[in-house]
């Protein structure tokens, strides 16, 4: 069984990765504004929504593989079994990571990162974020009983995610419902990446366009880590997503609309 996946739409192909502890349909609030112009391949990471876990390499001794690239190998298997040939590609968070990382090996036509991980400014950066993530997985299997009655209104929504977007009234009671039940089973997947995780420092050939957009509002990768990434990657343009948090796509659907459709613009 391979990376679940959904495709639609018509045009030069955009896949689109969520985040750590997200799936698939954390995307659907920008579907209906891009599915005219792009084909869209939305997928699950390995260990995330329908996906199933990550192959571990088995025998004695076994190298202990990095989470992010062998996540990267499994999205490039995807595309091959799909016959995508370097797919304009965009990502949130771990999802912008990833397509960072596709980039850099000449696997995407363009690359898009919404609040990509991999930018730390600080070196407790990284401690913080895997203590948001455990924080995350701890409330959703405590609080698995009262997700229901939560997730019916706007004061439980934002507590259940507040620190994620600024405008948690705007998720629906569904995607709520859905997003907790998702994170509940992404333990593994997420100690997995934090436990091979490395700093973004590969370089992207010229010719690739790279855009990078930072919620204003970011609460889980601050602003900062834009500067670190303005350094690493000095050609790319960058976006500053105003009213956003750290996953956009409900805050303003229509504006994270036009920043995949214009980094994905140019002819693959």
């Amino acid at each position: 069984m391979g990376l679940a996946f959904t495709r639609a739409g018509s045009g030069p192909p955009l896949v689109l990765i969520h985040g750590l502890g997200h799936r698939r349909q954390a995307w659907d609030p920008v579907l209906g504004r891009l599915t005219p112009h792009r084909e869209v391949i939305t997928l699950d990471l390995p260990g995330h929504g329908d996906s199933p876990a990550l192959p571990v390499p088995g025998g004695a001794g076994a190298a202990k593989q990095n989470t992010v690239a062998a996540m990267a190998d499994e999205i490039a298997g995807l595309l091959a079994s799909l016959g995508v040939e370097r797919p304009h590609v965009a990502g949130n968070s771990l999802g912008g990571a990833l397509a960072l990382v596709l980039a850099a090996r000449g696997q995407a036509a363009s690359a898009t990162g919404l609040s990509p991980a991999g930018f730390p400014n600080h070196r407790y950066q990284l401690l913080l974020a895997r203590a948001f993530f455990e924080s995350a997985l701890f409330t959703a299997s405590r609080l698995r009983p009262a997700v229901p009655a939560l997730s019916g209104n706007p004061a439980g929504r934002a507590l259940l995610f507040g620190l994620v977007v600024a405008k948690p009234r705007r998720l629906t009671r569904e995607q709520a419902r859905g997003d907790m039940a998702g994170i509940a089973k992404t333990g593994p997947a997420i100690h997995a990446v934090f436990g091979t995780f490395e700093p973004f420092t590969a370089v992207i050939p010229d010719g690739i366009p790279v855009t990078i957009a930072w919620g204003a509002k970011d609460r889980i990768l601050p602003r900062a880590n834009a500067r670190v990434a303005r350094e690493r990657l000095p050609q790319a343009r960058f976006i500053l997503l105003r009213g956003c948090g750290h996953v956009p796509m409900t805050d303003d659907p229509e504006m994270v609309a036009n920043v995949l459709l214009s980094g994905s613009s140019h002819n693959s």
